[in-house]
């Protein structure tokens, strides 16, 4: 279990993330000052849970390991917020971009070579 806690922090901050990054794209006519702070306090929710996520992370997967881990999840939290939320559509070369970035998570997790 320890190992997948740090896993379990980081989906959780990235959904704290990407609501601070893009969810006040919900909202255009909200004053930009505004949505700058909220998103500002959101992001405190987002590291308080990122950085004990690599704290605690960094006992079973390297730094590169982590930021990979945290990389790929955040594609899938931003895929689903953009579908879900922004009711905006995936294409095809959106999922063939995400693959690549996969394909590179699998060279990460798979070497040295």
């Amino acid at each position: 279990m320890a190992k997948w806690l740090p896993i379990l922090l980081l989906v959780l901050s990235n959904v704290f993330m990407t609501v601070a990054w893009y969810g006040h794209l919900k909202f255009p006519q909200a004053p930009l000052v505004k949505v700058v702070l909220i998103s500002w306090a959101i992001a405190l929710l987002e590291y308080c849970l990122a950085v004990p996520a690599n704290r605690l992370g960094h006992s079973f997967y390297s730094a590169a390991e982590l930021k990979t881990i945290q990389e790929v999840i955040t594609l899938v939290v931003f895929a689903v917020f953009s579908v879900l939320v922004l009711k905006e559509s995936l294409t095809l070369n959106h999922l063939v971009g995400f693959g690549c970035i996969g394909l590179g998570a699998f060279f990460i997790f798979k070497g040295p070579f």
